[in-house]
């Protein structure tokens, strides 16, 4: 595919990097020939300097025979109006902007057509906030993943001594946990020193078979039905006692964004340094969200807020060291858990684990939302694991058996790759037409070796490796040949 991108920032190179991943036909447009050139240099794309809402520049770029636009410079307009004038001048199929104003939404008038031209928002702002109140409400999770509108959850948890499951065999599970259905996708092992090709980030990815035990210190992947979620954390490790109180570092658009969600069920307080936003935050939040004016690295204002009786503390500065050094300062007073935003990869990579329980990178929350578009076959919906090294994605099986490899057969008679797992299947969300059908009992089926998939069931499988992804894309598409 060949995908045009406007803006080299931290957003715009990550979504460069994961495509570029791809082999996908990447052009990057910027006004700063440095930063330009720095991406020529680590990733195999072109760059064009200048303003990417000229004309000029567009076509310069290639943009007459672009697929795909994505517009993610810093300003709402800029991308607005890059989208208009490719779609409008260039007809190019599909345009994607990052705009944080929340007067834009997915659906609105002025992004039709007829308006701006933009088939999808994105917003790494609210995708952050999103993530993080997932975090909040499962606060034994590691990361908190939908699918099929809710209705499945993909979730990684840290296994630890004294869950129910831990050192036990996948085939036990059921007479362990009875009467909840459940499937493990990927367990990775911790291996110190470990130098293979499975590793990442401290993890090696396991083979799994019905005498796979589960060990204390395993990052274990799990599908379930969304209701059953706690019963599954609970099994894997021992339940935490609900999070109430939670101290916010950092008053910007993230910061904001969060207090305002979780104001109504949760104790709130929020540090920010300058006084002047201070003052604005105390108009935007209701009375009972205290807002402090000072430096979330300062200990003696971390112990004067009490910051030991937290049950979480979020640190979401735009400095990544602010954010680092608040994390391992309120982890050391007392902070029973404590999460990070993290905007260089590689700071995100060295903490996640250590003190800091979970460090977030804005960026990375948003590639699934991309990804979703780049996707061939009917894809719904996908999601970035592990920094970007291995999926979860959910399409809708479409055709019969004659024109699709997945329609009409077992999982077993399936041709996925090695280490692709096929977690969950959802019958009945919709139609054959696509729409959502009327009075509709959809059933969530955990996939077994034995189970039969179905036109127009909705199947969610944990791919662990980017570079098999293409082989499980194909097992989705209708080809009128295909026997």
């Amino acid at each position: 595919m060949k995908i045009l991108i406007l803006g080299a920032g931290r957003v715009g190179e990550s979504v460069a990097e994961s495509l570029v991943s791809e082999h996908n036909d990447i052009t990057v447009i910027d006004t700063e020939p440095l930063r330009l050139r720095d991406l020529q240099d680590r990733l195999d794309l072109r760059g064009v300097v200048g303003n990417g809402i000229q004309p000029s520049v567009l076509r310069e770029a290639g943009i007459e025979d672009t697929d795909m636009l994505i517009a993610c410079a810093p300003l709402d307009e800029t991308n607005l109006v890059a989208c208009k004038v490719a779609h409008d001048l260039f007809n190019v199929p599909t345009t994607i902007a990052r705009v944080r104003s929340p007067e834009f939404e997915d659906g609105a008038p002025l992004l039709d057509k007829k308006g701006f031209a933009v088939d999808k928002v994105i917003c790494p702002e609210e995708s952050v906030t999103t993530t993080i109140r997932k975090l909040i409400e499962y606060p034994e999770a590691l990361q908190v993943l939908e699918f099929a509108e809710g209705l499945v959850s993909l979730i990684a948890v840290r296994a630890v001594v004294g869950g129910p499951l831990v050192q036990h065999s996948l085939a036990e599970i059921p007479k362990l946990v009875p009467g909840i259905e459940m499937r493990i996708v990927a367990i990775y092992r911790p291996q110190k020193g470990h130098k293979g090709s499975g590793a990442h980030e401290g993890g090696v990815l396991t083979e799994l078979d019905g005498s796979t035990r589960i060990e204390p210190g395993d990052e274990v992947f799990v599908l379930a039905a969304t209701e059953n979620i706690r019963t599954v954390l609970g099994a894997l490790r021992k339940m935490d006692r609900p999070v109430r109180r939670i101290m916010i570092a950092g008053g910007g658009k993230v910061g904001l964004r969060l207090a305002r969600h979780v104001h109504a069920g949760y104790q709130v307080k929020i540090i920010e340094p300058q006084p002047a936003r201070c003052e604005y935050l105390a108009t935007q939040l209701p009375p009972d969200v205290l807002v402090l004016q000072g430096d979330s690295t300062d200990e003696d204002l971390l112990g004067d807020e009490n910051v030991q009786e937290m049950d979480l503390f979020i640190a979401l500065t735009s400095d990544d060291e602010d954010n680092i050094m608040g994390c391992l300062l309120a982890k050391r007073l007392g902070a029973r858990r404590v999460i990070g935003l993290i905007n260089r990869r590689a700071y995100a990579d060295l903490v996640q684990g250590t003190a800091i329980d979970i460090a977030i990178a804005p960026s990375h929350t948003v590639i699934g939302e991309l990804l979703a578009f780049v996707r061939r076959g009917d894809v719904e919906a996908v999601h970035s694991l592990r920094r970007g090294a291995a999926e979860a994605l959910e399409a809708i099986v479409r055709g019969d058996a004659k024109t699709c490899r997945m329609a009409d057969r077992r999982v077993d008679e399936l041709p996925l790759p090695k280490g692709a797992q096929i977690g969950a299947i959802v019958r009945g969300l919709h139609l054959a037409d696509g729409s959502a059908a009327e009075d509709a009992k959809p059933r969530v089926l955990i996939a077994h070796h034995d189970t039969t998939i179905l036109p127009h069931d909705h199947v969610i499988i944990f791919v662990p490796n980017k570079r098999v992804v293409r082989e499980v894309e194909k097992l989705f598409q209708v080809s009128a040949t295909f026997f």
